[in-house]
């Protein structure tokens, strides 16, 4: 996939593309489907279950949010019409001439802790992977912990323990606490995806949802380098 998208001189991939390759490594996703129109987007909600989240696919839309394109907690047909007008409504709009694709549909996942991974290229040290609390509290907070890829077991641990919130994941005030030992392997995993894939340029898993169980990717973003 990464191929191809540079064949059709692609930096940025599409959630759904990034997705599937992630998927494919074995890192856990929220499953997203792709739907052209109104009616298939209703159609693949009815199929996954309410609620349901859309968002716009576009190779040329790296932060959805910005652009209105995003809808979430939608619990019904007539909902989902309405979100889908207005988020197609709102990017053309804001960016007339970005290419779209459809709507994403994915299943709501439950709430969770929100944790955040991230690859970023270094000029000097080349891909470095960082881990921290996600969702809106990684701009606020910047509680984040970096190291060099590739990972090791003792690196992935030590990532998890070095944030100062960390607390939050052995559970707190009724929250449940996190997997850790899934949360490391979810490290590691991206880890290898990155050595297996040098041409990754950028990575973004936020948010994360940590459960006592497991996690689950609910955004994806990934960049190639030019």
């Amino acid at each position: 996939m990464i191929a191809q998208a540079q064949v059709e001189n692609r930096t940025l991939l599409t959630e759904i593309e990034a997705k599937e390759m992630l998927s494919q490594a074995g890192i856990p996703v929220v499953k997203t489907v792709l739907a052209r129109n109104q009616k298939e987007a209703v159609s693949i909600a009815r199929e996954m279950g309410f609620p349901v989240a859309l968002k716009i696919v576009s190779q040329d839309i790296s932060h959805k949010s910005d652009m209105g394109g995003v809808k979430l907690k939608l619990t019904n047909a007539t909902q989902i019409e309405k979100a889908y007008q207005e988020i197609m409504a709102s990017v053309h709009e804001k960016m007339p001439n970005a290419r779209i694709e459809g709507v994403s549909v994915q299943k709501m996942a439950k709430s969770g802790v929100e944790l955040i991974i991230g690859v970023n290229q270094d000029p000097q040290f080349g891909p470095m992977i960082m881990f921290g609390l996600g969702g809106v509290l990684v701009e606020i907070l910047k509680d984040v912990s970096f190291r060099l890829i590739p990972l090791s077991s003792y690196d992935a641990a030590e990532m998890v323990k070095e944030i100062k919130g960390s607390a939050l994941l052995k559970g707190y005030r009724g929250q449940e606490p996190v997997n850790i030992p899934a949360l490391e392997e979810v490290l590691l995993k991206v880890s290898r995806f990155i050595e297996n894939n040098p041409q990754v340029k950028e990575l973004d898993l936020n948010p994360i949802f940590g459960y006592k169980d497991g996690l689950v990717a609910v955004d994806a973003r990934i960049v190639l380098k030019q």
